[in-house]
């Protein structure tokens, strides 16, 4: 979880303490249930089972199981429950005790805050230990997956025939690709699925949005279910035994596309049989922008490409959002850029030996080398750090990151983009300004924001594979005085900071409907969608 100060012992061991409000209201869910065995599976300072006794539940409970690592922390819980003779406070590693459990005990509530502790941080045994949990189940292990994955996996197993897990998560769950195994197993060995959103952060110095994870077991197939609340207040009035799920989609896609109604999902699929549009990896080969090792370095102004006379070794640069004015790259843009000293060149120092450079390149080297620039990772593996690979000219832009709208842009002066955004070439045959006008209308809109991932700070964030997966309607048959028109209107409105819903009407409007023959009520369905999840993400903000 990204903290708001360093804080190295809790990035070791994933202690991050569950507010009491928090575990109280996950524990008030169960009130009504039968629950009669529990486990704990990071017990931490016991606040779960605070809040099991609070809520008079434990009377019900035969036996309850905390398990807890740090051997401090289990005593004092042990301690202070001592005159509850079905409480068992373990002291070991959560992947030991499933390695001696499984098969042996089952439990009908699972419940806690499991350890979010990064690949890098794990002990090698438990690394051996949670890769061992993932890949028994047909999962792939890898260096990105964090703990709780293999947690909630490993929890999964020992629940009973109709068993409840609730777990505080990150968010990524919904989004991530390193989780898109985890989702598809969740699909296949639960019946039903909720989760709990918040508008606002509910754990005090932490920026990392969670979501409480509600998992049931049973013969009855229900679904899954997002509910979205402001804060922790709501959950006093939510009752699990309410309906509003959705038939599961038993594959590894975002589970963010469950923010959308059944009739809203319903229209998504049809527009993707929908003959009349085309995802956007079909026009051209999409990849990341330049990855440069040090965009700090290799990102230069004139004033530095002038002092060790770089000119003929740069190329023009797009380096940031704010670097593209509308939905063109002109070289009109780029003096402009560089005319306010942003960094406008990209340093592309030729394969040839050293000895043939000249002083100035040198010495441009040499302050690199001074400054440690080297020294970071990309750098430090190549033959000769400061010889960037895989530089071309792409024949457009995406922005990766995007804040109010995503922007597309044509290249028209030869520049070359940082991994800031990704860069397209267009098949043969392609007509760029075909690909360009059909991008700005709702339905790629929506598309957008369901193929991207939202993180802290309401950014829309969109990889190249998911950029392929975005709907363009195939605009081919249009004359091209109409074209002109619109494409220099959508321009005006981009670089003005104008609304971009006026751009959006009218290519709708011409294209969508008058030419494609879409029904208008389908434009306004997308523009609902596009302004659900853009306003749900800014919300986070």
């Amino acid at each position: 979880m990204r903290l708001k100060k360093d804080s190295s012992e809790q990035k070791l061991r994933g202690a991050y303490y569950t507010p009491i409000q928090l575990a109280h209201a996950m524990v008030e869910l169960f009130a009504s249930q039968n629950i009669y065995t529990v486990l704990e599976p990071s017990c931490g300072d016991g606040v779960f089972l605070d809040s099991l006794k609070d809520k008079k539940l434990l009377d019900k409970v035969k036996k309850l199981t905390a398990v807890e690592i740090v051997p401090d922390e289990a005593e004092k819980v042990r301690r202070r429950y001592t005159d509850f003779k079905q409480i068992e406070v373990c002291t070991e590693d959560f992947f030991d005790y499933y390695n001696r459990l499984l098969g042996k005990e089952c439990f009908d509530l699972i419940l806690g805050n499991p350890p979010y502790i990064r690949y890098q941080y794990l002990k090698e045994s438990q690394r051996k230990m949670q890769s061992e949990i993932l890949t028994s189940h047909g999962m792939k292990a890898n260096k990105l997956i964090n703990a709780w994955v293999a947690f909630i996996v490993a929890c999964v197993q020992l629940l009973s025939e109709n068993g409840k897990i609730a777990f505080v998560i990150p968010a990524e769950i919904l989004q991530v690709a390193y989780a898109e195994d985890l989702r598809l197993y969740l699909a296949n060995n639960l019946a039903k699925i909720t989760l709990i959103t918040f508008e606002q952060l509910v754990f005090p110095d932490i920026e990392q949005e969670v979501v409480v994870f509600i998992g049931e077991k049973g013969k009855e197939e229900k679904g899954i279910r997002i509910i979205e609340m402001n804060n922790l207040d709501g959950f006093s009035q939510l009752k699990l035994e309410q309906n509003g799920f959705q038939k599961m989609q038993h594959v590894k896609e975002k589970w963010t596309k469950y923010f959308l109604n059944v009739e809203e999902m319903d229209l998504i699929q049809k527009l993707r049989a929908d003959k009349r549009f085309a995802k956007f990896s079909e026009y051209g080969v999409i990849n990341v922008g330049i990855t440069t090792g040090n965009n700090g370095y290799f990102s230069v102004t004139e004033e530095i490409t002038k002092q060790y006379g770089l000119a003929n070794v740069t190329l023009p640069l797009i380096g940031r959002s704010s670097h593209a004015h509308g939905i063109y790259f002109t070289l009109e843009d780029w003096e402009s850029n560089k005319g306010v000293g942003k960094r406008a060149r990209l340093v592309s120092f030729p394969d040839v030996p050293y000895e043939e450079y000249p002083d100035g390149h040198k010495q441009y080297i040499m302050l690199g080398e001074k400054n440690r620039e080297h020294e970071g990772y990309k750098c430090s593996i190549r033959d000769r750090w400061y010889i960037v690979p895989s530089v071309w000219v792409p024949d457009a832009f995406f922005l990766r990151r995007n804040n109010l709208y995503p922007k597309f842009v044509l290249n028209r002066c030869n520049a070359v983009s940082t991994d800031t955004m990704h860069r397209m070439k267009f098949n043969d045959g392609i007509d760029p300004e075909n690909v360009l006008l059909s991008y700005y209308n709702s339905i790629s809109f929506a598309f957008t924001e369901i193929c991207g991932r939202s993180y802290g700070g309401g950014v829309l964030e969109i990889l190249p594979g998911e950029m392929g997966n975005i709907l363009l309607p195939k605009v081919e048959n249009i004359s091209p005085k109409l074209r002109e028109k619109l494409l220099i209107y959508i321009d005006s409105v981009v670089r003005n900071d104008e609304d971009i819903e006026k751009a959006l009407n009218i290519v709708d409007e011409e294209i969508l409907i008058k030419t494609l023959g879409i029904d208008s009520e389908i434009c306004y369905k997308c523009r609902a969608i596009w302004k659900k999840m853009q306003r749900r993400r800014l919300g986070r903000g």
